[in-house]
């Protein structure tokens, strides 16, 4: 068999561009499979701050914690229980911070964010007029809609936001939810010229 040298020059290159073309190709893929909404905690202020940044943050973050809704007794065992195998020396002092801070923001009166929901897909979007009769039907009872207006957020915080907002009593769908989330992130998103 011949080969001749621009037919070699030809396979190669082709084998490179279909290599990288797959490698490339599936980082983009990956970043649009369907995964369940997490919710994201605002670190709090003040002397528990500098003591969740110096005894957990370097371990886990703090989102998990908007999962549960528990009593200081429940938070005290999930938090005993998440550490018993490990070496985690904390003051009775700022485990007393950390437990009050968890009980205030997490409580038993507050509403855990749900584990599970995976946005739908969507293929209609909404208008301004759609998207502020919904605003107003579903959050107008709760809170004014300079809540809505004044904030700039990406569309996975504006998720996060009507997810919990749905959790706490907002009467919307899972579609009206995910047009609602692109309207915002188009309308209300982190660009300034928005």
């Amino acid at each position: 068999m011949k080969w001749r040298r621009g037919g070699v020059a030809r396979w190669s290159v082709a084998a490179v561009v279909a290599a990288a073309s797959v490698c490339g190709v599936a980082p983009v893929a990956a970043q649009f499979l369907e995964k369940p909404t997490r919710p994201q905690v605002e670190p709090p202020t003040g002397p528990v701050r500098q003591v969740i940044f110096k005894n957990c943050i370097s371990c886990h973050g703090i989102d998990d914690y908007a999962f549960n809704a528990l009593d200081r007794a429940g938070w005290t065992a999930l938090i005993e229980t998440r550490h018993k195998d490990l070496n985690v020396p904390v003051s009775n002092e700022d485990r007393d911070l950390v437990l009050d801070w968890v009980v205030a923001r997490f409580g038993p009166d507050s509403k855990p964010f749900p584990r599970s929901y995976v946005p739908p897909q969507i293929t209609t979007f909404f208008t301004d007029p759609e998207a502020q009769t919904l605003l107003g039907s579903a959050c107008t009872s709760c809170h004014g809609l300079d809540r809505v207006n004044e904030k700039r957020y990406s569309p996975d915080r504006w998720r996060v936001i009507t997810v919990d907002m749905r959790e706490r009593g907002a009467k919307v769908t899972d579609e009206e939810l995910e047009r609602l989330v692109e309207w915002l992130g188009r309308v209300r998103g982190t660009n300034p010229n928005q």
